[in-house]
């Protein structure tokens, strides 16, 4: 039988030891930035959005509206701000809206 490293631990901190120990960061990472995205765009913009993608520290998003994506490209720097802030961590350097 394997040692328990701590009989008192939160469910948070147990939850934040398994996925460190597992190398899950980059997948919850992943999932973590499809929620912000949601979260911040609202309705509106989720309508158009097909896909939202996360590769190292680059965030694409793909669009079904090139008016859309076009009025976007106006506050990228914005949207990476406002989803790191989201997210709690610098995680996004740069955003491709596709």
């Amino acid at each position: 039988m394997s040692r328990r490293e701590n009989d008192h631990l939160s469910l948070q901190d147990a939850l934040s030891a398994f996925i460190k120990k597992n190398n899950l960061e980059e997948g919850m990472n992943k999932v973590d930035v499809r929620t912000a995205w949601a979260n911040l765009m609202g309705n509106g913009v989720l309508n158009y959005t097909t896909d939202v993608e996360l590769k190292r520290d680059t965030l694409f998003v793909s669009l079904s509206s090139s008016v859309l994506r076009e009025e976007l490209s106006h506050g990228k720097t914005k949207i990476i701000t406002m989803l790191n802030e989201e997210l709690g961590k610098e995680l996004i350097k740069k955003l491709v809206l596709r």
